[in-house]
């Protein structure tokens, strides 16, 4: 099976977050303009949401011509930007586009779900090269990020719900990534006590 061909981190990585950015920027600028395009006005938001699309679908597709590979987390989200975001921008209404974070984490976290119901961790197969872990160091993992999963998809529900666009944004675009980056720093113990270096040793 072919697991993709190796490119620049630093171009991975602008591949990756660099439409996020750029949405953040572009909304920064012009989240208090109005639009017009034909006898209907646009909030700020929805343009930019509009030109997010494209540049995300573009960007996915360098990637996985460069690398010859997407993950299926990157796929379920294109789909999701797509379905959500066109929503937005079709019936002019922002609140499709804020709950697509939601949809995202209960989709990933009921998956998780699904498979330990089966005794299984769809986790593993997804990231077992990056962590070797044993068995019940994958069951672990898979149900602590299941609930983490879960955990943000209430938080999105929240925060767009009670607070501002701006807000919204903001915890889109940094919040989110600062909690993922803080789980997995959270489970460094966890990491060496089923390492598989560990039990070899």
């Amino acid at each position: 099976m072919d697991k993709g061909r190796e490119i620049n981190p630093i171009l991975k990585l602008v591949l990756e977050m660099g439409p996020v950015l750029v949405f953040f920027v572009a909304y920064i600028r012009l989240k208090d303009q109005m639009f017009t395009f034909g006898e209907t006005e646009y909030a700020g938001f929805i343009v930019v949401t509009a030109a997010f699309i494209p540049l995300l679908i573009a960007s996915t597709c360098a990637l996985w011509a460069l690398t010859g590979k997407l993950s299926k987390m990157q796929v379920a989200t294109l789909v999701l930007v797509v379905v959500f975001g066109g929503l937005s921008v079709w019936l002019n209404d922002e609140r499709f586009f804020k709950i697509k974070p939601t949809m995202i984490y209960l989709l990933f976290g009921g998956i998780l779900g699904i498979g330990l119901l089966r005794g299984k961790s769809y986790l593993r197969y997804v990231m077992e090269e990056m962590m070797p872990l044993q068995d019940a160091g994958w069951m672990i993992l898979t149900k602590r990020l299941m609930y983490f999963f879960f955990g943000l998809a209430i938080a999105n529900e929240v925060i767009w719900r009670s607070f501002s666009t701006e807000t919204w944004v903001y915890f889109k675009t940094f919040g989110l990534t600062i909690a993922m980056f803080v789980f997995f720093i959270s489970q460094s113990r966890m990491f060496q006590t089923y390492s598989l270096e560990d039990e070899a040793e």
